[in-house]
């Protein structure tokens, strides 16, 4: 029902460059990349804050890339809330209602109504100085929803939150989303986020979208190397792969990593880090990839800690803290890695 199509527009530093991108009816959709990547322009563009110097932006079938921002019907949330501090709660929520000129008595019921779905309805007579960042947010996002926008945009709603209210929040996104049935353009930075959330993701990089898909198969099956790298995967090698029979020996200088692919030639192996097993002896089990070698880093990261082992390549490996108690992983000593051959993910470089 978002069909956008060859957007470009340049703005100081940031831009967006051809910009494709497909949005079905009532889907969650992520946006994922780093900062400079063009996320929020892109956001911006859609809102018609700005209008880009090429392409089009069709909803349900009409093109309004330049369509004035108030008959578009999309509402867009940002990470910083935007509340008047000099109007109550219920007022900032009915405050498009109101310019548009709706019925006073039925702005009353549409606002109780929404704020209610929020978990606010107990808050409309304060002032959002009086309110926590989570109330504050979804005040926010009442203030969108009132106005039944066919399009939600979410400029990072949940990163100025704390951990205990982000995923709060996230719960009652995914309840709001399931009861409204609004489709949802969300740009983000939290990996949880996606998975929560999504049902699908697109990464940005350099203004362009360089992957689309479902969670996982933006994470486990990256499209490019930069893709891979930013998605947590970690374990990113160069190499050469050599194909028979189906079944692919790749040469990364030092080891061989077996698989299955058809992908030839000059080639990048990705590996996950929670798909390394790390002991002390050879491990068995029916994978295909076993390599000795020596721990080089512990890295203790709460509940969920990093072992790095050199195996002719350094593979890092999530264990948990008792694990790498039992199994007396320390710098210096001997280790196995291990992981399975539909574990090794190949794509051309």
């Amino acid at each position: 029902m978002l069909e956008i199509r060859d957007l470009s527009l340049s703005l100081g530093e940031f831009s967006l460059d051809g910009v494709d991108l497909t949005v079905a009816d009532a889907e969650y959709f992520i946006i994922l990349g780093p900062t400079g990547a063009g996320k929020t322009i892109l956001l911006e563009t859609l809102a018609g804050i700005y209008t880009p110097k090429t392409g089009t932006i069709t909803l349900d079938g009409r093109n309004i890339t330049r369509t004035d921002p108030r008959d578009r019907g999309i509402g867009m949330v940002y990470q910083d809330y935007m509340l008047f501090p000099h109007l109550t709660v219920g007022e900032n929520v009915g405050f498009g209602l109101r310019q548009r000129g709706d019925d006073p008595a039925r702005i009353r019921e549409t606002v109780r109504k929404t704020a209610d779905l929020l978990g606010i309805g107990r808050l409309l007579e304060r002032t959002p100085g009086t309110l926590s960042g989570g109330e504050q947010q979804r005040a926010a996002i009442a203030r969108a929803l009132v106005l039944r926008p066919r399009v939600l945009l979410l400029d990072e709603p949940l990163s100025a939150l704390d951990a205990v209210t982000r995923d709060r929040l996230r719960k009652e996104l995914k309840a709001v989303h399931r009861t409204t049935k609004t489709t949802v353009v969300h740009i983000t930075h939290h990996f949880e986020d996606i998975f929560a959330l999504a049902d699908r993701v697109a990464v940005m990089q350099g203004g362009r979208i360089v992957q689309t898909g479902t969670p996982d198969e933006v994470f486990r099956k990256p499209a490019t190397e930069f893709v891979a790298a930013f998605t947590g995967m970690e374990n990113v090698y160069r190499g050469v792969s050599r194909v028979r029979d189906g079944e692919a020996a790749i040469d990364l200088g030092a080891i061989t990593v077996r698989t299955v692919t058809a992908v030839e030639g000059d080639v990048c192996v990705g590996v996950r880090p929670e798909e390394v097993i790390v002991s002390r002896e050879p491990f068995e089990s029916s994978a295909t990839n076993v390599f000795s070698g020596t721990v080089t880093e512990v890295q203790q990261n709460g509940m969920f800690s990093k072992v790095v082992v050199d195996a002719g390549r350094p593979f890092v490996a999530v264990l948990t803290r008792q694990s790498i108690a039992r199994l007396g992983l320390a710098e210096g000593e001997p280790a196995y890695v291990t992981f399975k051959a539909s574990a090794v993910h190949v794509f051309a470089r």
